[in-house]
């Protein structure tokens, strides 16, 4: 049997330099995104260093101090453990993705349709069902006699000998799924591209540092879990922050804190966006597929060759078993149902998901007019990726860091415990404009139609799966909504969850925060974006055309 010969990867010929008109419409789509960034980004940053240079708060007039406050909180032990802790929780869920995540990725992407499209639908459960709040309920229920299999681990979240390495486990527990989710929906992709290795390197760089990001903001879990006790054992750096800042009203150590960890994650963000530009890293949407699952010109019979439909079976087995395993305390959780009402009911349901929606069209709607201007109508030629490093240090800032200046200026406009306060106060989400901008840059180099037909068409599918998935992350978000809601009626579900944990009224609905008729929706959408769009997509580095032979 002859072998196909793998095609060539043929460099992209450079697009050509738009008219001085369309230039000149790109600057003019980025300034929402600019404006958005300046008032919601950068002013915030730069409150927040001012408030770490006083002392004072709410409670006490503010004075300034100088670099006192650091001092505090850098000759402190609380600031070093908190840290050395945080980082810690990331080194599971950092495993599962940048090692389980590849390797499923390809042995679906070598299993053909049936194994990929399998396995797109599980990611997609996966998705839709993650609530941190309601994971930590449910773990909870581990420490009652009657508590459901593995989730009895929860038990040594008592002991402070015992409680890091327990909420170590949950935490890779509880995220295993997601993980793997999201890890697959973007190493797919890379495979696909005309040069796969390199691709899929790079692609395991910024998932690698989007994971430690993320969980060096971590506060949810642990703080419904553990408080970060006993005796400060599982304390984050988000947890300290909150403590200085909201527990003891000391803004100055608080805000110091939140710029510590500001600078963190503006390394993080500014080398994933060099990273990303250096690579000369672009995302396209290939043909659509035929009946078999292949994309034309494809040999779907490649990847059935040795084993490969039964590769990709077994490794969706494996991790759906093992996922299945770590999800069984929410899944019982769910099954055992609950007090809804006791969760905060219909209005909760509308404080959680109206903000949450109306946030994610703003920020990404923001977002992707930037990314057309700045990918798609390139106004500085091959070099209009570089304008994207502006917005680097906040790529993956979320609303901790940033949130005790962003409670000061709702509290300043005496706008805390209303509904408007609900609402994200970021107004341009940076991660979906380095998205967006990659796939545009993508489309237009290969465009040989108009703007609208070739760009803004094509990238639009795309503006909506993100949309739709900043949606779901804000109404999972905690933080925000406890800061600036006090009065029960303006409680979302995690809070009304959390606050439930926090009493002696037992364990909340564990399903309250992904309610059914959500969970439907949400999931046809997500499915539908999976199978139709999402897997059509490619990412390439260098230079380098799609290599269309996976079937």
């Amino acid at each position: 049997m002859n072998s196909p010969i793998p095609p060539t990867p043929v460099p992209v010929p450079p697009a050509a330099r738009p008219p001085a008109s369309y230039r000149a419409l790109g600057w003019l789509l980025a300034v929402p995104a600019l404006l958005g960034t300046l008032i919601t980004l950068v002013l915030p940053t730069v409150q927040t260093i001012v408030l770490s240079l006083h002392s004072g708060g709410v409670l006490q007039p503010s004075r300034f101090v100088g670099l006192d406050n650091y001092g505090k909180v850098l000759g402190g032990e609380e600031f070093w453990r908190a840290l050395g802790f945080t980082l810690s929780l990331t080194v599971g869920p950092l495993l599962v993705a940048v090692v389980v995540g590849p390797l499923l990725a390809l042995a679906l992407d070598r299993g053909g349709a049936l194994p990929r499209r399998a396995g797109l639908v599980v990611s997609s459960l996966a998705i839709v069902t993650f609530s941190p709040i309601g994971v930590a309920a449910a773990w909870l229920r581990g420490t009652s006699p009657d508590g459901p299999g593995i989730a009895t681990l929860a038990e040594g979240l008592r002991d402070p000998a015992t409680a890091p390495g327990t909420l170590r486990l949950v935490v890779v527990a509880a995220t295993f799924g997601v993980v793997c989710a999201l890890a697959l929906t973007a190493f797919l992709p890379a495979l696909r591209g005309g040069a796969a290795g390199r691709a899929t390197v790079v692609v395991a760089v910024l998932v690698a540092l989007a994971t430690v990001a993320v969980g060096a903001q971590a506060f949810s879990i642990g703080m419904a879990l553990t408080r970060g006790g006993p005796e400060r054992a599982t304390q984050t750096l988000a947890g300290l922050q909150y403590d200085f800042a909201f527990r003891m009203a000391q803004f100055g150590p608080g805000a110091a804190v939140a710029a510590l960890t500001g600078v963190l994650l503006g390394v993080l963000g500014v080398v994933a966006v060099v990273v990303a530009v250096a690579a000369r890293l672009r995302v396209t949407v290939l043909p659509k597929r035929d009946r078999r699952g292949a994309f034309p010109g494809s040999d779907p019979g490649r990847a059935r060759a040795g084993g490969g439909v039964v590769a990709g079976a077994v490794a969706l087995v494996l991790v759906v078993a093992v996922g299945l395993v770590c999800a069984w305390p929410w899944i019982s959780g769910v099954l055992a149902g609950g007090d809804g009402a006791a969760s905060g009911g219909l209005r909760a349901q509308v404080n959680t998901w109206v903000p949450a929606v109306a946030g994610a069209l703003v920020s990404v709607g923001v977002a992707y007019l930037a990314a057309l201007g700045i990918g798609g109508l390139r106004p500085l030629g091959a070099r209009s990726e570089w304008l994207l490093l502006p917005f680097a240090p906040w790529l993956f800032v979320g609303t901790g860091p940033l949130g005790v200046a962003d409670w000061q200026n709702m509290r300043n406009l005496r706008l805390v415990d209303t509904f408007f306060a609900l609402f994200p106060p970021l107004l341009v989400s940076v991660p979906a404009l380095l998205v967006l901008t990659l796939l545009c840059k993508g489309l237009a180099e290969r465009n040989d139609r108009d703007f609208f037909g070739g760009v803004l068409l094509p990238s639009l599918p795309m503006a909506g799966v993100l949309a739709g998935a900043v949606t779901l992350v804000n109404a999972q978000d905690v933080l925000w909504p406890l800061l600036v809601a006090q009065s029960p009626e303006l409680f979302t579900v995690p809070v009304a969850q959390m606050g439930r944990l926090g009493g002696f009224h037992g364990v909340p609905d564990v399903g309250a925060s992904t309610p059914l008729v959500v969970v439907v929706v949400a999931l046809a959408a997500v499915v539908a974006a999976q199978l139709r769009y999402l897997d059509r997509l490619a990412v390439s580095v260098n230079g380098s055309r799609p290599a269309r032979t996976s079937p």
